[in-house]
This record gives C-alpha cells, structure tokens and sequence, in this order.
C-alpha cells in the first residue's frame, strides 16, 4: 500500500496533471486529422520527453496515445474517413449514423466504450500481468500465422454485401501489400523499376486515398447537397451511453476481455482486436442484419476493444520487454532513456515506477471523458459546412498527412492511385475495408507463414502441432468450411424439393 501511495505522489502533482492535460489535447488533435496516426502523434512527442522526468514523460506518451486511438474515431464518423485502421473495422456503421442524424450518438459510443475499454486493459495490467504475458510468449509464428488468418477471415464475412465482394476487396489488399522490398527474400516485386516503389504501399497514404479521396471523387462527381445532415439529435451523448451499457453489457465486456487478450500478443495491436471484435459481435447479435447500416452494437464491442488492446500491449512492454505495437517499442526506448529498464526486476527494483504508469493509465482513461465530450461537440460543427468549402480542405490535410509519411511526394501520388481505385469498388459495390486489413496483415502474414515452413522444414502439418496454433487453425478452417458447407446442403435440399 505505501508503493500506490508513494506512486500517486509522483502522479498527483500540478506539473504532472498539467503535463497529462497538454498531452490529451495534443492526442486528440493530432488523432482527428486523417492521415495522422496515434504512433504519429507518439512519435512526435519523443524529443519533447528528454527534458522531462520519468513519470512524467511517460503520463505524457500514455495520455496521448488513449486520446488519439478514439479520436481517429472522429472522422471516420463524420466524414466516413478513419484515423487509424482500427476504426475502419466499425466505419460503416458510424457513418451510417451520421447520414441518419446520429453522430453524437455513434461517437459518445465509440468514447465511453473505449474508455471503459481501457479502464479493464488497465485493471488488467495491473493484476495479471506477468500470467498474460507468459502466455503471449508462448506465441510463435504458427500462432501469429492463424491469428491473422483469423483476422483477415472476420473482414471477409463481416463485409456489407456477400462474402465474395469482401473476397476480391481483400486480394486487393493482399495484392498491394506484395509490392516493394518488404518480403522474406529482400526481392523486389512489382515495383516497375521505381526507387520509391521499393519501400512498398505504406498504408496511411492508401488508406486515405481509399477513404477520404474516393469519398471527394464521389462529391465533386455527384455533387450530393444530402451526403450529411443538416442537423444533429440534441440527446445527452453520456444519457444514451448508459442505455447502451444496460443494452450491451455482454458485448462491452467480451470487447474489453477481447482487446486486452489481443493486445497482450506481441505485434497484435488494436487493429486485428477491432476487426475480430466487431466480427464476434456480429456473429453473436440477435440482429446481425442491421450491422452495416447504423447500428450501435458493433460500436459498443469494437470500440471497448480497441482502447482494451492499447493497455494490453503494455503487459508484454513492461514484463519482459517486448514491444506489443509499434507504440510500446517507442516507450521502450523512453523508458531505457529514463534509467527504467523494461522486464521482470522492474517490479522489484522500481515498484514505485510501475504503479506510478498504472495510475497514469486510469486516470487517462478517465480524463478521456470529458475532454473527448469537448471534442464531440465541437467536431458535430463540421456536419454544417458547405461540401464545397469542406471538401478541398479534406484534400488538403489528406496532401499533408501521405506527405508527412516520408517527406516524399510518392505518398500524394499514392494516396490519388487508391482514391480512384476506392471510388471504383465502392460504385461496383465492393467493400474498402477489407482492402486495408489485406495491405495491413499482408506483411505479417507472409512472413509468419515463411518462417514457420523454415522451421517446420516445409511440412503444413507442423502449423497443428503445437496446442494453441491447433485451436487457432482448426478455428480458422470451420469459419471458412461451414458457410460452404450448409450452402451445399442447402442447395442440395433445394434440388430435393424440386425433384
């Protein structure tokens, strides 16, 4: 008890709060601009940690990283545009609830249930961090192989429309993720003798293209004066969250539960948490046919689980070492900077430390609330103006955020190629976001299957060998084989009947 109480003097401090406050408004701006990711925002507050103490300079990467994951919500509500590619497991219905006039209702969602989400990812943390993490390392690349196969299986058959149409969405993806330097063998492929082709298809520009510029393509061709409302639901935003709470509260815990399992993975992240959440919550619902069209379900599991995965990364990061996402690999290296060095004798040498990053954790969650209420209600403004004021200052920041990828206009020349080929699969009725699972799992994908036909010396059946890759696998296949399955039944009873 004298730890907590001395790792809450540490916390509780005018400069630490003041810190923790800078560092919300900072995530949550940077985290509403599309293009601009919460690593982003991340990342760039690492030369501003130097000249701060420990626990401050971690409050500050902490906060900000939990204000950037929901904001990223914000414009993929209002303007179908996700900040991170998490939140494009769940865009649909957002948006959908926007067309209907709901957008406080769909963003209070994504708020309070990431907030809850990452509350119980910091409870967690707190109480079974080194059981979650032995588990996580038992994890080999035969594991991770099913998991994103897992992954990429939910953004099939959650895709509005038929599983088919989801298919060709995902090759797209798959496809792209091919491309450049980034493979086993180091070998170029479909990069035409372009320098800049070899780094790959980064998935912020193509993201944005297949989001945000397809979605100004489609404005300046149709010229829609009724793409938005022209007026928002005047409900309390917290009023309906308690309904939804009293709604959903199997779904709240089971994306919460979900998340942190996900994130506690090494190299997991919120991305495959949110997309299997949103899938299992489909599966589950007693309405699976309003997903896609503005329902709230979806929201509540998949946003609980994407602030769940964020704490649960760190159980990896803090017990062993071992960065969860791209995130905790940068607080890493904070940490090692600040004379805290990440593993088991850091319970032990600098228990105060730990707690003190605990502590942090909730109170971000909590401070998530209020600051993310501002942020709604001042982003709800949006919805009223003009689509031809609004639309080229979308492109504008859509120009900066490929841009800042890589200091390189390659990005803006990406990110138009994946605007035009996103306005092509949507007038064609095919999903986008299962294209930025496929480019975002793509890599992970190869690579874990790669290494493990290495170790296994080319047998497949070494990918069942091990108990937990068994589950997993065997997992992946029913999902794939019993839709053909009962299809070909029911064909073939259909036949039955006829003859």
């Amino acid at each position: 008890m004298s730890i907590v109480i001395e790792a809450a003097n540490l916390v509780f401090q005018p400069y630490v709060l003041l810190v923790i406050f800078g560092a919300a408004a900072f995530g949550m701006f940077v985290g509403a601009i599309p293009g601009l990711t919460a690593t982003m925002a991340t990342a760039l507050l690492v030369p501003v940690t130097f000249f701060m103490d420990p626990v401050p300079a971690i409050a500050t990467i902490v906060t900000a990283t939990a204000m950037a994951i929901f904001a990223g919500d914000i414009p993929g509500t209002l303007l179908r545009m996700p900040g991170t590619p998490a939140s494009a497991a769940y865009v649909q219905d957002a948006y959908a609830m926007t067309q209907q006039g709901r957008p406080e209702a769909a963003l209070g969602a994504s708020l309070v249930f990431s907030s809850i989400g990452g509350i119980f990812g910091t409870l967690v943390l707190i109480t079974a961090s080194p059981v979650l993490a032995e588990i996580a390392l038992k994890f080999s690349s035969f594991e991770y192989f099913w998991l994103v196969v897992l992954g990429l299986s939910c953004a099939v058959f959650i895709s509005p429309g038929s599983p088919a149409r989801g298919l060709i969405a995902l090759f797209i993806g798959l496809f792209a993720a091919t491309v450049g330097l980034d493979n086993p063998a180091a070998v170029p492929r479909y990069t035409f003798g372009s320098v800049e082709m070899m780094g790959g298809v980064q998935f912020i520009p193509a993201m944005i293209g297949l989001f945000a510029v397809s979605e100004v393509i489609r404005a300046f061709i149709k010229r829609a004066s009724d793409v938005r409302p022209p007026s928002t639901s005047g409900k309390s935003i917290f009023r309906q969250q308690a309904t939804n709470l009293v709604t959903y509260p199997v779904q709240a815990l089971r994306g919460s539960v979900l998340g942190t399992a996900i994130g506690a993975l090494p190299g997991a992240g919120a991305d495959i948490a949110a997309w299997i959440s949103y899938a299992i919550s489909k599966k589950f619902s007693k309405t699976p046919e309003k997903f896609g069209k503005g329902h709230v379900e979806g929201l509540v599991e998949a946003g609980a689980s994407n602030n769940g995965a964020m704490s649960g990364a760190w159980i990896p990061a803090l017990v062993f070492g071992i960065p969860g996402d791209s995130i905790t690999a940068i607080v890493i290296g904070v940490l090692y900077i600040k004379g805290i060095n990440p593993g088991p004798m850091v319970f032990i040498t600098q228990p105060e430390m730990i707690y003190a990053v605990f502590i942090v954790f909730l109170l971000a969650n909590v401070i998530m609330l209020p600051l993310g209420w501002i942020a709604i209600k001042g982003a709800r403004h949006v919805l009223s103006i003009p689509q031809k004021v609004l639309m080229p200052v979308i492109l504008m920041f859509c120009m900066v955020g490929s841009f800042a990828i890589n200091n390189s206009v390659f990005g803006i020349g990406l990110m138009l190629f994946f605007g035009v080929i996103g306005f092509l699969m949507e007038e064609n009725d095919i999903p986008i976001a299962p294209a930025i699972l496929g480019l975002v799992l793509g890599p992970m994908l190869e690579q874990n299957f790669v290494t493990s036909m290495i170790k296994s010396d080319g047998s497949f059946l070494a990918f069942f060998e091990r108990p937990i890759a068994a589950g997993l696998g065997l997992f992946s296949i029913a999902i794939w084989t019993i839709p053909l399955v009962l299809w070909l039944l029911h064909r073939r009873s259909a036949r039955q009947s006829l003859s």
